[in-house]
């Protein structure tokens, strides 16, 4: 019963070792830098520009219902900017996972369960995204008559 425990607690130590050695021994510098860029494009992506020179509002409090996307291609809500931000960023996820399971060519379980989550990420971004566009496009026809 003891050896299993200390090959379980091995196993962990040798698995930590292996994280912290890979973590040194990257350069935080180009990390940093990718993150910071993937974030700003996500920023832009979503409209967050728009958001800061404009200032709209957070939303939009109806007769009988709240409007969290602006009811037209032409603007945005503050809400718009967050729904498109985590679409995005569900859609960067998705990619990631997608390329991640490239590089598990031994654990084929694995690399397959990967790419069917970054596949179903990607397609779930995409089609709230698309469902968003449409939403505006029909739904400012309705909201000016």
């Amino acid at each position: 019963m003891s050896s299993k425990i200390k090959k379980r607690s091995s196993d962990v130590s040798f698995s930590l070792s292996k994280w912290f050695e890979r973590i040194s021994t990257t350069t935080p510098i180009a990390m940093i830098l990718t993150i910071i860029g993937v974030g700003y494009s996500v920023f832009l992506f979503s409209g967050g520009l728009y958001m800061l020179i404009t200032h709209p509002a957070p939303a939009y409090l109806g007769q009988s219902v709240i409007y969290f996307l602006y009811p037209s291609i032409s603007g945005q809500f503050v809400s718009d900017t967050v729904v498109a931000g985590i679409l995005y960023t569900l859609g960067l996820v998705g990619l990631l996972a997608i390329y991640q399971s490239s590089k598990d060519a031994y654990k084929p379980r694995q690399a397959y369960m990967l790419l069917i989550v970054g596949v179903t990420f990607l397609l779930l971004s995409y089609l709230f995204l698309e469902g968003c566009i449409s939403f505006k496009e029909h739904a400012g026809l309705i909201f000016l008559l």
